[in-house]
C-alpha cells in the first residue's frame, strides 16, 4: 500500500453539479432557477408566504401579553452553591455577590439580578447578596449559620422636564 494508491470507497462522493454550462448538462441556460419571477431573482426569502392563501400566522388569533418591563432574574440554587464551595471555585469565607457568582461559573450574567431558591441542600457558612430570594432559601441559608441580603435595584428615574418659569407680562 503506497500513499498515491489511497482512494475513498467506491460512491463515497459525488461530482458537484455544474450549473450554467449549456443546454446539454441539464442545468444551462437559467440555470436550474426557472423563468423570471420573484424566485429566479437572488436575495429571495418568502417567510411564511403561503401562495396568497392567508398565512397561518396570520389565521390564529393573538393571545396573551408581553410584559415588556418585566424583570428576567437569573436562578442560583442551595445545591449548586454547596458543588461550588466543595469543588473550590467559590470561597464561603468571603461575601457572596454577583461577581462571585460569575468568577464561580454559576452564572455567565447577571442579568436583572440573581435569585436564590431553596433546591438543594447547604452546609457551608455564607454570607450572600442578591436580588431576591425564597423564604425557603433564606431559612436554609440561616439555619446553616450564614446570611442573605437581598438587594433591590432602583428604577431608573423617568427624566422630568425642567419646569418653566412663568411667562412674565
Amino acid at each position: 500500500m503506497k500513499l498515491n494508491q489511497l482512494s475513498d470507497n467506491q460512491g463515497a462522493t459525488k461530482a458537484r453539479k455544474r450549473i450554467g454550462r449549456g443546454i446539454g448538462s441539464g442545468t444551462g441556460k437559467t440555470s436550474g432557477q426557472g423563468h423570471k419571477g420573484q424566485k429566479a431573482r437572488s436575495g429571495v426569502a418568502i417567510k411564511g408566504f403561503e401562495g396568497g392563501q392567508m398565512p397561518l400566522h396570520r389565521r390564529l388569533p393573538k393571545r396573551g401579553f408581553n410584559n415588556i418591563f418585566a424583570k428576567s432574574f437569573k436562578v442560583v440554587n442551595l445545591g449548586r452553591l454547596q458543588q461550588a464551595i466543595d469543588a473550590g471555585r467559590l470561597d464561603a469565607k468571603k461575601p457572596v455577590d454577583a461577581a462571585a457568582l460569575r468568577e464561580a461559573g454559576l452564572v455567565k450574567t447577571a442579568g436583572d439580578g440573581i435569585r436564590l431558591l431553596a433546591k438543594g441542600e447547604l452546609k457551608a457558612k455564607i454570607n450572600i447578596t442578591v436580588a431576591g430570594a425564597s423564604k425557603a432559601a433564606v431559612e436554609a441559608v440561616e439555619k446553616a449559620g450564614g446570611s442573605v441580603t437581598v438587594v433591590v435595584k432602583a428604577p431608573v428615574a423617568a427624566a422630568k422636564p425642567a419646569e418653566a418659569a412663568p411667562a412674565s407680562e
